[in-house]
Parts: C-alpha cells; structure tokens; sequence
C-alpha cells in the first residue's frame, strides 16, 4: 500500500530553486515521487510514501518552500495506490 499526493504549487516558486529544494525535502522524509516546473509558472508534485504522515509533512513544507519563493496556493489531491510507482524522487 503507498499513500500519493499530487499537489500543484502556485506563487513565485521557477527560478527560485524550488524543485532542487523539493527534491531535498522529499528525500529527508522518505518520500519517493517528481518534480517539475509547468508551462503556467507553477510546480507539480507527486510523492508517494508508505506513510500518510510523511506525505503530510511534504504537504506542509511545499506551503513555506525554499528562502526566495513566494508560495501563495498549495492544490492537492490525495489518494492511496495498492503499490508505488516511483523508486526514488527526481527532477524533471
């Protein structure tokens, strides 16, 4: 069983390092997934984890981010899989 979070980040968060700062963070909790910037100006996440309370932890960290964004919208969505898709979190 693993947990996902799909989560779109609105705010000044290109060109700030956002995705690099995720991809830390995620690691630090455990967390498995991508990151990448859109066409809108905005960042998308997907994680996953064996732990609701990890995904939780990530969802309140993408609302602060990195010192030089400005988040001002955090959407997301949840749901549970019967298995994971990701092996590791990485950049796109």
């Amino acid at each position: 069983m693993a947990y996902r979070l799909s989560a779109t980040v609105h705010g000044r968060v290109q060109g700030v390092g956002f995705r690099y700062w995720v991809h830390h963070t995620a690691q630090r909790l455990g967390v498995t997934g991508a990151v990448r910037n859109t066409p809108d100006g905005t960042v998308a996440v997907e994680a996953e984890a064996e732990s609701k309370d990890s995904l939780q932890a990530l969802f309140v960290e993408l609302h602060k981010g990195p010192a030089a964004a400005q988040v001002t919208q955090v959407e997301a969505a949840w749901a549970e899989e019967a298995a994971p898709t990701y092996a590791s979190f990485r950049v796109a």
